[in-house]
């Protein structure tokens, strides 16, 4: 509610700004012995050009936040936490089929929708957590609609999984940073432009279902630094990602843009010497540059990257521990374990942004500024909010859901990480029929 208030002040605060603008400039003329009436005749006078300008330039912004706000409150939000079954025999593109489904545009059908409502797409928040080295699987998505959407997907690609709500959300453990736990916050995005897909599962061979032992687990080395964490410590990991769509007027946005689609298109026909888009005849495939082996690759993935549903996405990594037990050395673990989805020379998941600084004796002397950007980087963790500061470095970028399955789905077997808890396999009663020996 506070963030609701906060909003319908920055609302009111521009028109109160200019009511005391102009108190002060009709005080100023006065003092320099200048009639101010009749140039606030004139410009009285002209109210009905003017204002509604001036009003619309004031308000929009702040009126969007406040509405927006408004129907992300109205919708609430649930904590999910997935258990995971014994057996997993499913590639992560069961997963992709999920965020397939659950990509909900939740567009308005009308201005009135759009500007007064506030519907727009929601954040939906997929976690990978680690509480003193329990390795936990959590989804905090809107509860009006996505919630029993996801569970029913869930339950219907992962038959053995348990999907329990969560009455209290684990961030409460947490309250604030300072003299009980310290902690330090990470956003990563795609390296590279967004157009460039990272290594997804299909890279890495899952699509061909290879046997139990044989495959290649993207989450492994996460979900080893995630067990690794000691009592004292927390690993929170959170893939922030909303739906992606084309913005216009209709629909909330005075600037229109397209979906990405159309910058992958060109970005391929960069890659092949094309211009415009235009097709090639044979005297121009004779000069059209040779393409290797690994560039037709990257052209494939980014075709068939460009064919999935989007997600506006950015990743947020926080490491908290209890004062007197922090080892930067889980950081390094974690950090690095983003790093098996790098293909060298297309894209890879990277840190853009952290809540520190290059120089802290010169930027942050006191430590001031630091604490309470980790203390802001917690109540946006909890809210399961991203903001970037208007830093264009770490800004949202796309990826799909074949890459967003890559990144986090339900593992197999393959993952023996001691802290990664299943659901004990169930026991059934013997048949009733069952033959017994009378001997």
């Amino acid at each position: 509610m506070s963030d609701a208030v906060k909003a319908l002040f920055g609302t009111l605060g521009g028109p109160l700004l200019v009511l005391v603008g102009l108190y002060f400039m009709n005080l100023s003329l006065r003092i320099m012995g200048i009639d101010a009436e009749p140039v606030f005749a004139l410009v009285i006078a002209l109210t009905p050009l003017w204002l509604p300008f001036v009003l619309f330039y004031l308000f929009y912004d702040n009126w969007m936040d406040f509405v927006r706000l408004q129907f992300a409150v109205e919708n609430g939000r649930t904590t999910l936490r997935i258990k995971l079954p014994q057996e997993v025999f499913k590639s992560p593109e069961a997963m992709e089929t999920v965020f397939n489904q659950i990509h909900n545009l939740n567009g308005p059908d009308n201005l009135w929708q759009a500007y007064i409502d506030g519907k727009v797409p929601l954040m939906f928040s997929f976690e990978l957590v680690s509480i003193g080295g329990d390795v936990r699987f959590y989804a905090n998505v809107p509860t009006k609609k996505i919630k029993n959407l996801l569970e029913a997907q869930l339950y219907a690609q992962y038959p053995g999984i348990e999907i329990v709500e969560e009455t209290l959300d684990y961030t409460a453990e947490i309250d604030k940073i300072g003299e009980d736990f310290g902690c330090m916050s990470f956003h990563l995005v795609k390296k590279e432009d967004q157009e460039f897909p990272i290594k997804t599962y299909i890279d890495f061979g899952l699509d061909k279902m290879p046997k139990e032992e044989e495959k290649v687990e993207p989450m492994a080395p996460m979900l080893e630094a995630l067990g690794a964490a000691s009592p004292n410590e927390r690993l929170w990991i959170q893939f922030l990602v909303k739906p992606h769509g084309k913005k216009n007027f209709n629909n909330g946005h005075l600037s229109a843009s397209p979906t990405w689609e159309k910058k992958v298109f060109a970005k391929i026909d960069q890659l092949l010497g094309r211009e415009g888009g235009s097709k090639l005849g044979p005297a121009e495939l004779e000069q059209q540059p040779r393409l290797t082996t690994g560039e037709r690759d990257t052209i494939t993935a980014m075709e068939r990257n460009a064919g999935k549903y989007a997600y506006d996405t950015a990743v947020r990594w926080m490491y908290i521990a209890r004062e007197g037990h922090f080892n930067g050395d889980t950081i390094g673990l974690i950090n690095r374990s983003f790093s098996n989805y790098d293909i060298l020379n297309r894209n890879g998941i990277g840190i853009r942004w952290r809540t520190d600084f290059d120089y802290n004796w010169f930027s942050d002397f006191s430590g001031k500024r630091k604490l309470k950007m980790k203390n802001d980087e917690l109540k946006q963790y909890k809210l399961r909010k991203y903001s970037n500061g208007g830093r264009s470095v770490d800004k949202t970028k796309i990826m799909t859901s074949e890459e967003l399955a890559t990144v986090w789905h339900i593992p197999g077997r393959s993952v023996v990480t001691p802290g990664l808890a299943r659901i004990p396999s169930s026991r059934s009663e013997a048949p009733a029929n069952l033959p017994i020996n009378a001997t």
